[in-house]
Protein backbone atom coordinates (compact mmCIF):
# COMPACT_ATOMS: atom_id res chain seq x y z
CA UNK A 1 0.00 0.00 0.00
CA UNK A 2 2.39 2.06 1.21
CA UNK A 3 4.61 1.11 -2.24
CA UNK A 4 1.74 2.25 -4.30
CA UNK A 5 1.40 5.89 -2.70
CA UNK A 6 4.47 6.41 -3.59
CA UNK A 7 4.27 5.46 -7.01
CA UNK A 8 1.51 7.89 -7.00
CA UNK A 9 3.15 11.01 -5.35
CA UNK A 10 6.01 10.43 -7.81
CA UNK A 11 3.83 10.48 -10.70
CA UNK A 12 1.77 13.31 -9.52
CA UNK A 13 5.14 15.62 -8.86
CA UNK A 14 6.13 14.63 -12.46
CA UNK A 15 2.85 15.67 -13.99
CA UNK A 16 2.87 18.83 -12.21
CA UNK A 17 6.70 19.96 -13.52
CA UNK A 18 5.46 19.53 -16.83
CA UNK A 19 2.23 21.23 -16.17
CA UNK A 20 4.43 24.25 -14.93
CA UNK A 21 6.97 23.66 -18.21
CA UNK A 22 4.24 24.11 -20.49
CA UNK A 23 2.53 27.45 -19.51
CA UNK A 24 4.66 29.20 -21.82
CA UNK A 25 1.68 31.79 -22.32
CA UNK A 26 1.28 32.65 -18.02
CA UNK A 27 4.72 33.26 -17.76
CA UNK A 28 5.23 36.93 -17.69
CA UNK A 29 8.91 37.29 -18.82
CA UNK A 30 8.26 34.37 -21.83
CA UNK A 31 5.62 35.97 -23.19
CA UNK A 32 6.68 40.22 -23.07
CA UNK A 33 7.62 41.30 -25.96
CA UNK A 34 8.67 40.53 -29.65
CA UNK A 35 10.72 43.06 -31.75
CA UNK A 36 9.92 42.08 -35.74
CA UNK A 37 12.89 44.10 -37.63
CA UNK A 38 13.24 44.38 -41.57
CA UNK A 39 16.60 43.17 -41.39
CA UNK A 40 20.03 42.90 -39.48
CA UNK A 41 21.77 43.68 -42.47
CA UNK A 42 21.95 47.54 -41.87
CA UNK A 43 24.16 48.81 -38.88
CA UNK A 44 21.25 50.98 -38.23
CA UNK A 45 18.78 48.33 -37.76
CA UNK A 46 21.51 46.25 -35.45
CA UNK A 47 22.14 49.39 -33.14
CA UNK A 48 18.13 49.41 -32.16
CA UNK A 49 18.28 46.02 -32.15
CA UNK A 50 21.01 46.57 -29.48
CA UNK A 51 19.03 49.03 -27.78
CA UNK A 52 16.02 47.48 -27.76
CA UNK A 53 17.82 44.16 -25.60
CA UNK A 54 19.67 46.36 -23.59
CA UNK A 55 16.52 48.21 -22.41
CA UNK A 56 14.79 44.48 -22.02
CA UNK A 57 17.32 43.45 -20.01
CA UNK A 58 17.80 46.32 -17.93
CA UNK A 59 13.92 45.80 -17.03
CA UNK A 60 14.23 42.14 -16.21
CA UNK A 61 11.72 41.46 -19.88
CA UNK A 62 11.98 38.98 -22.24
CA UNK A 63 11.89 40.26 -25.94
CA UNK A 64 12.03 37.53 -29.14
CA UNK A 65 13.62 39.37 -31.84
CA UNK A 66 13.26 38.08 -35.85
CA UNK A 67 14.99 39.07 -38.39
CA UNK A 68 12.57 39.62 -41.48
CA UNK A 69 16.03 39.97 -43.82
CA UNK A 70 13.94 42.56 -46.28
CA UNK A 71 11.30 40.27 -47.30
CA UNK A 72 8.01 41.52 -46.58
CA UNK A 73 6.47 37.71 -47.03
CA UNK A 74 9.07 36.57 -44.21
CA UNK A 75 7.79 39.43 -42.16
CA UNK A 76 4.16 38.56 -42.01
CA UNK A 77 5.20 34.88 -41.26
CA UNK A 78 7.26 36.31 -38.35
CA UNK A 79 4.85 38.33 -36.77
CA UNK A 80 1.82 35.48 -37.17
CA UNK A 81 4.78 33.01 -35.43
CA UNK A 82 5.46 35.82 -32.32
CA UNK A 83 0.98 36.05 -31.77
CA UNK A 84 1.25 32.50 -31.85
CA UNK A 85 3.56 32.16 -28.91
CA UNK A 86 1.80 34.48 -27.14
CA UNK A 87 3.42 37.97 -27.11
CA UNK A 88 2.01 40.78 -25.17
CA UNK A 89 3.44 43.69 -27.01
CA UNK A 90 4.56 43.40 -30.76
CA UNK A 91 7.19 46.01 -31.73
CA UNK A 92 7.30 46.35 -35.52
CA UNK A 93 9.75 47.77 -37.92
CA UNK A 94 8.46 47.31 -41.62
CA UNK A 95 10.26 46.30 -44.92
CA UNK A 96 6.91 47.16 -46.61
CA UNK A 97 4.39 49.73 -44.47
CA UNK A 98 1.90 48.49 -45.85
CA UNK A 99 2.25 44.44 -46.95
CA UNK A 100 2.22 44.09 -42.82
CA UNK A 101 -0.76 46.06 -42.42
CA UNK A 102 -2.42 43.15 -42.30
CA UNK A 103 -0.71 40.58 -40.14
CA UNK A 104 -0.40 43.76 -37.60
CA UNK A 105 -4.07 44.38 -37.70
CA UNK A 106 -5.17 40.44 -37.44
CA UNK A 107 -2.36 40.90 -33.92
CA UNK A 108 -4.36 43.65 -32.54
CA UNK A 109 -7.74 41.35 -33.20
CA UNK A 110 -5.84 39.12 -30.86
CA UNK A 111 -5.54 41.40 -28.20
CA UNK A 112 -1.83 41.97 -28.72
CA UNK A 113 -0.75 45.72 -28.45
CA UNK A 114 1.47 47.64 -31.29
CA UNK A 115 4.42 49.65 -31.41
CA UNK A 116 5.69 50.87 -34.81
CA UNK A 117 9.88 51.84 -35.09
CA UNK A 118 11.20 54.04 -37.82
CA UNK A 119 8.83 53.35 -40.54
CA UNK A 120 4.87 53.35 -39.76
CA UNK A 121 2.57 50.96 -40.26
CA UNK A 122 0.04 52.14 -42.95
CA UNK A 123 -3.81 52.01 -42.44
CA UNK A 124 -3.51 50.47 -38.81
CA UNK A 125 -4.48 52.29 -35.95
CA UNK A 126 -1.13 50.88 -33.61
CA UNK A 127 -0.95 51.97 -29.77
CA UNK A 128 2.23 53.87 -30.79
CA UNK A 129 4.88 55.31 -33.80
CA UNK A 130 8.38 55.92 -32.42
CA UNK A 131 10.76 57.32 -35.25
CA UNK A 132 13.18 59.79 -36.54
CA UNK A 133 11.57 62.88 -38.27
CA UNK A 134 12.65 61.88 -41.20
CA UNK A 135 11.16 64.32 -43.43
CA UNK A 136 13.13 67.12 -41.55
CA UNK A 137 15.75 65.17 -41.72
CA UNK A 138 16.14 65.05 -45.47
CA UNK A 139 15.20 68.68 -45.39
CA UNK A 140 18.72 69.73 -43.24
CA UNK A 141 20.67 67.28 -46.09
CA UNK A 142 18.98 68.69 -48.60
CA UNK A 143 19.45 72.20 -47.75
CA UNK A 144 22.90 71.63 -46.64
CA UNK A 145 23.65 70.78 -50.37
CA UNK A 146 22.08 74.43 -50.78
CA UNK A 147 24.73 76.09 -48.81
CA UNK A 148 27.81 73.96 -49.95
CA UNK A 149 27.15 74.20 -53.93
CA UNK A 150 24.78 77.10 -54.58
CA UNK A 151 21.27 76.94 -56.46
CA UNK A 152 20.25 75.44 -59.04
CA UNK A 153 23.03 72.78 -58.87
CA UNK A 154 22.87 69.43 -60.64
CA UNK A 155 21.97 66.83 -57.88
CA UNK A 156 21.10 63.21 -57.75
CA UNK A 157 18.99 61.55 -54.91
CA UNK A 158 19.10 57.16 -53.96
CA UNK A 159 16.09 56.50 -52.79
CA UNK A 160 15.50 53.80 -50.20
CA UNK A 161 12.91 50.50 -50.42
CA UNK A 162 10.17 51.02 -52.49
CA UNK A 163 7.26 50.70 -49.64
CA UNK A 164 9.28 51.64 -46.66
CA UNK A 165 7.80 54.83 -45.17
CA UNK A 166 10.95 56.22 -44.43
CA UNK A 167 12.21 56.29 -48.14
CA UNK A 168 8.73 57.95 -48.48
CA UNK A 169 9.26 60.70 -46.11
CA UNK A 170 12.61 61.08 -47.17
CA UNK A 171 12.30 61.43 -50.49
CA UNK A 172 9.52 63.96 -49.55
CA UNK A 173 11.62 65.99 -47.67
CA UNK A 174 14.92 66.06 -49.89
CA UNK A 175 12.29 67.56 -53.32
CA UNK A 176 10.86 70.16 -50.76
CA UNK A 177 14.17 71.68 -51.06
CA UNK A 178 15.46 70.52 -54.15
CA UNK A 179 12.57 71.24 -56.48
CA UNK A 180 12.60 74.82 -55.22
CA UNK A 181 16.40 75.49 -54.92
CA UNK A 182 18.41 72.48 -57.15
CA UNK A 183 18.02 70.70 -60.21
CA UNK A 184 17.20 67.06 -59.76
CA UNK A 185 18.61 65.25 -62.81
CA UNK A 186 18.71 61.57 -61.26
CA UNK A 187 16.22 59.94 -59.08
CA UNK A 188 16.92 56.07 -58.65
CA UNK A 189 16.03 53.60 -56.01
CA UNK A 190 18.96 51.56 -54.53
CA UNK A 191 16.87 49.94 -51.79
CA UNK A 192 18.80 51.23 -48.80
CA UNK A 193 21.46 48.83 -49.96
CA UNK A 194 25.61 49.68 -50.20
CA UNK A 195 25.77 47.44 -52.96
CA UNK A 196 23.28 48.60 -55.00
CA UNK A 197 23.99 51.89 -54.04
CA UNK A 198 27.43 51.58 -56.25
CA UNK A 199 25.77 49.92 -59.03
CA UNK A 200 22.64 52.73 -59.33
CA UNK A 201 25.34 55.69 -58.97
CA UNK A 202 27.80 53.98 -61.64
CA UNK A 203 24.51 53.94 -63.95
CA UNK A 204 23.61 57.59 -63.09
CA UNK A 205 27.24 58.97 -63.41
CA UNK A 206 27.49 57.68 -66.91
CA UNK A 207 24.26 59.51 -68.09
CA UNK A 208 24.92 62.80 -66.10
CA UNK A 209 28.38 62.97 -65.54
CA UNK A 210 28.42 66.54 -64.61
CA UNK A 211 26.29 66.95 -61.17
CA UNK A 212 27.93 68.16 -58.09
CA UNK A 213 25.67 66.60 -55.33
CA UNK A 214 23.77 63.59 -54.05
CA UNK A 215 21.68 63.24 -51.41
CA UNK A 216 21.23 59.26 -50.50
CA UNK A 217 17.95 58.74 -47.87
CA UNK A 218 20.76 56.08 -45.90
CA UNK A 219 24.19 55.82 -45.46
CA UNK A 220 24.45 52.26 -47.01
CA UNK A 221 23.40 53.86 -50.04
CA UNK A 222 25.83 56.93 -49.87
CA UNK A 223 28.87 54.33 -49.08
CA UNK A 224 28.20 52.80 -52.34
CA UNK A 225 28.05 56.22 -54.05
CA UNK A 226 31.16 57.59 -52.75
CA UNK A 227 32.66 53.91 -53.96
CA UNK A 228 31.52 54.53 -57.85
CA UNK A 229 32.33 58.60 -57.43
CA UNK A 230 35.98 57.18 -56.62
CA UNK A 231 36.09 55.01 -58.90
CA UNK A 232 35.04 57.52 -61.83
CA UNK A 233 37.40 59.73 -60.52
CA UNK A 234 35.17 62.10 -59.71
CA UNK A 235 34.39 65.04 -56.57
CA UNK A 236 30.91 64.89 -56.21
CA UNK A 237 29.41 65.63 -52.89
CA UNK A 238 27.50 63.03 -50.92
CA UNK A 239 25.44 63.52 -48.05
CA UNK A 240 23.58 60.40 -45.88
CA UNK A 241 21.29 59.73 -43.34
CA UNK A 242 21.61 57.60 -39.61
CA UNK A 243 25.00 58.75 -39.09
CA UNK A 244 26.76 54.81 -38.87
CA UNK A 245 30.05 54.54 -37.83
CA UNK A 246 31.01 53.90 -41.13
CA UNK A 247 29.50 57.50 -42.80
CA UNK A 248 31.44 59.03 -40.04
CA UNK A 249 34.38 57.65 -40.72
CA UNK A 250 33.56 58.53 -44.29
CA UNK A 251 33.22 62.16 -43.42
CA UNK A 252 36.21 62.09 -40.80
CA UNK A 253 38.37 61.42 -44.31
CA UNK A 254 36.58 63.79 -46.52
CA UNK A 255 34.90 61.21 -48.88
CA UNK A 256 31.42 61.85 -47.20
CA UNK A 257 30.32 65.31 -46.97
CA UNK A 258 27.65 65.12 -44.37
CA UNK A 259 24.88 62.88 -42.78
CA UNK A 260 21.35 62.98 -40.55
CA UNK A 261 22.28 61.48 -37.13
CA UNK A 262 19.31 59.60 -35.51
CA UNK A 263 19.54 57.50 -32.42
CA UNK A 264 18.88 54.09 -33.45
CA UNK A 265 19.39 52.82 -30.05
CA UNK A 266 17.44 55.45 -28.39
CA UNK A 267 14.24 54.36 -30.78
CA UNK A 268 15.04 50.32 -29.86
CA UNK A 269 15.38 51.41 -25.96
CA UNK A 270 11.82 53.62 -26.01
CA UNK A 271 10.00 50.60 -27.66
CA UNK A 272 10.89 48.89 -24.93
CA UNK A 273 9.91 50.67 -22.56
CA UNK A 274 6.58 51.84 -24.07
CA UNK A 275 5.84 48.15 -24.30
CA UNK A 276 6.48 47.42 -21.03
CA UNK A 277 3.99 50.50 -19.88
CA UNK A 278 1.34 49.00 -22.36
CA UNK A 279 2.17 45.64 -20.25
CA UNK A 280 1.47 47.75 -17.14
CA UNK A 281 -1.85 48.83 -18.28
CA UNK A 282 -0.53 52.35 -18.75
CA UNK A 283 -1.22 54.79 -21.54
CA UNK A 284 1.53 56.03 -23.88
CA UNK A 285 1.24 58.93 -26.52
CA UNK A 286 0.28 57.92 -29.90
CA UNK A 287 3.39 59.16 -31.50
CA UNK A 288 6.97 59.94 -30.22
CA UNK A 289 9.45 61.72 -32.00
CA UNK A 290 13.23 61.07 -31.90
CA UNK A 291 15.75 64.06 -32.55
CA UNK A 292 17.87 64.23 -35.67
CA UNK A 293 20.73 66.35 -36.21
CA UNK A 294 23.08 67.44 -39.18
CA UNK A 295 26.49 65.72 -39.19
CA UNK A 296 29.63 67.73 -40.55
CA UNK A 297 32.97 67.47 -40.61
CA UNK A 298 33.26 70.30 -39.12
CA UNK A 299 30.64 69.26 -36.14
CA UNK A 300 32.68 65.97 -35.99
CA UNK A 301 36.06 68.74 -35.02
CA UNK A 302 34.32 69.32 -31.69
CA UNK A 303 34.52 73.15 -33.09
CA UNK A 304 31.15 73.69 -31.83
CA UNK A 305 31.19 72.42 -28.29
CA UNK A 306 34.83 73.83 -28.15
CA UNK A 307 32.54 77.33 -28.59
CA UNK A 308 30.07 76.81 -26.27
CA UNK A 309 32.91 75.72 -23.76
CA UNK A 310 34.69 78.90 -24.31
CA UNK A 311 31.43 80.40 -24.00
CA UNK A 312 30.29 78.93 -20.72
CA UNK A 313 33.58 79.55 -19.12
CA UNK A 314 33.19 83.12 -19.79
CA UNK A 315 30.33 83.54 -18.56
CA UNK A 316 31.40 81.89 -15.38
CA UNK A 317 34.29 84.43 -15.31
CA UNK A 318 32.29 87.52 -15.85
CA UNK A 319 29.85 86.03 -12.37
CA UNK A 320 33.27 85.36 -10.60
CA UNK A 321 34.32 89.36 -10.98
CA UNK A 322 31.09 90.90 -10.58
CA UNK A 323 30.69 89.13 -6.87
CA UNK A 324 34.25 89.95 -6.44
Amino acid sequence: MKKSFAIILMLSLVIGMFAFVGCDKSDKKACDIGLSVSTQNNPFFVTLVEGAEKAAKDAGVEITVVDAGDDATKQVSDIEDLVSKGVKVLIVNPVDSDAVSGAVQSAIDEGVKVIAVDRVVNDVDVDCTIASDNVLGAELATQYLVEELGKKAKVAELVGTSGASAAIDRSEGFHNIADKKLKVVASQTADFDRTKGMEVMENILQKNGKIKGVFAANDEMALGAVEAIDGAKKKIMVVGFDATDDAIEAIKKGKMAATIAQQPDLIGATGVENAIKLINGEKIDKKIPVEVKLVTKKSLSGDDDAKEEKEDKEDKEDKVDKED
